[in-house]
């Protein structure tokens, strides 16, 4: 387990005031992050990366620089901050980008074809997790990311979970590997069943892990396909909030049966998730000018990708390889299952 894991949480959503000393310790680490963030960015111009979001090039980059070089200890109070207070105002930024417009064009059957998607894969995986015996914190984690939106789902799960960075980092090589591949595959087995746009863009947006292989892999079929997988994501995405807190609230209950007590002084109900909430309404008003948009994506997008160099500056692959093959396995699983469930869902319903 890292140095920071002990330490990350403390306090997590109390009132914290830095003195500018305390700030300026961060600075080093905080630039560190950035350019991890930037490069991330940068590599996505590369034909053939660009598939991958830049949250994923994120957290390979901080891998590589761990494992290669190590972090600098000056960096450590930079990276700690990441993983804490830029990780949750990168989580709230992110409500920006959904409204519930986009809900009522997804129609009634849509969000239940999605709802239930979600709620069979997160129980099956639980499930299938205890079978295999692996961890329960890593367990979460893959279940989140592949029941929900990939790599944002994992990283706000781990504010209530509190898994080890090199879970983290398992869980997000699973969304990433197992999204890519239903990136490929399902436009072939779309074409090969006949499946239209509506159907199509529904299946791949109630399965696909992260919102960059929904987009390709939905407009591989046509516009049509590729807005209605894109809503569908996006409608997705909105369940992170109500899952995140009915995690952090099931922790308490459990930290309080068990007569325990969170590090610092508080159970971990992600209350920031809140935020991304009053986000959501903000944005579902219509009152922010149409050329915020970009930018506010943009702003989320590198926020959480230095959230996630964060996290690789403090996994060590020997950890993950010592991992062994279950949690591979149960990642296969979620993915198996949460695509052949939500294409009997589509089939039944459109």
């Amino acid at each position: 387990m890292s140095n920071l894991d002990s330490t990350r949480y403390q306090d997590q959503d109390a009132p914290h005031h830095r003195t500018g000393p305390e700030f300026q310790k961060t600075v080093p680490g905080l630039i560190l992050t950035a350019l991890i963030a930037a490069a991330a960015f940068g590599l996505r111009l590369i034909p053939g990366i660009s598939a991958l979001s830049p949250l994923i090039l994120a957290i390979i980059i901080g891998m590589v620089i761990h494992n290669l070089f190590g972090a600098p200890a000056i960096a450590k109070p930079g990276i700690k901050f990441s993983l804490k207070r830029v990780l949750r105002a990168g989580i709230v930024l992110l409500g920006l980008q959904l409204t519930m417009q986009q809900v009522v064009q997804v129609g009634g059957v849509g969000v239940i074809v999605i709802v239930l998607s979600l709620l069979a894969t997160f129980a099956f995986t639980t499930w299938l997790g205890k079978m295999l015996k692996v961890e329960a914190g890593l367990t979460q984690l893959i279940a989140a990311g592949s029941s929900i939106c990939g790599a944002s789902a994992v990283i706000a799960t781990n504010t209530v979970t509190r898994a080890r960075d090199e879970d983290v980092a398992y869980a997000v090589a699973c969304v990433t590997i197992f999204g890519s591949l239903s990136m490929v595959l399902m436009p072939l087995v779309g074409g090969f069943m006949g499946m239209d746009s509506h159907a199509f863009g529904l299946w791949t947006g109630a399965s696909i892990h992260e919102v960059a292989q929904v987009v390709a892999a939905a407009y591989a079929r046509g516009q049509e396909a590729g807005e209605f997988g894109t809503l569908t994501k996006l409608t997705r995405v909105m369940l992170l909030a109500p899952m995140v807190l009915l995690l952090g609230v099931a922790a308490a209950q459990r930290m309080r049966r068990a007569g325990q007590q969170h590090e610092g002084g508080s159970v971990p109900v992600p209350w920031f998730v809140l935020g991304f909430v009053a986000m959501v309404g903000v944005a579902s008003t219509g009152w922010l000018p149409a050329g915020l948009e970009p930018f506010s994506t943009g702003a989320t997008q590198f926020l959480l990708a230095m959230a996630l160099a964060a996290m690789g500056l403090e996994t060590d692959l020997r950890k993950l390889v010592a991992e062994g093959p279950r949690p591979a396995l149960l990642g296969a699983g979620a993915w198996l299952f949460i695509s052949a469930f939500s294409l009997i869902l589509v089939l039944m319903t459109t």
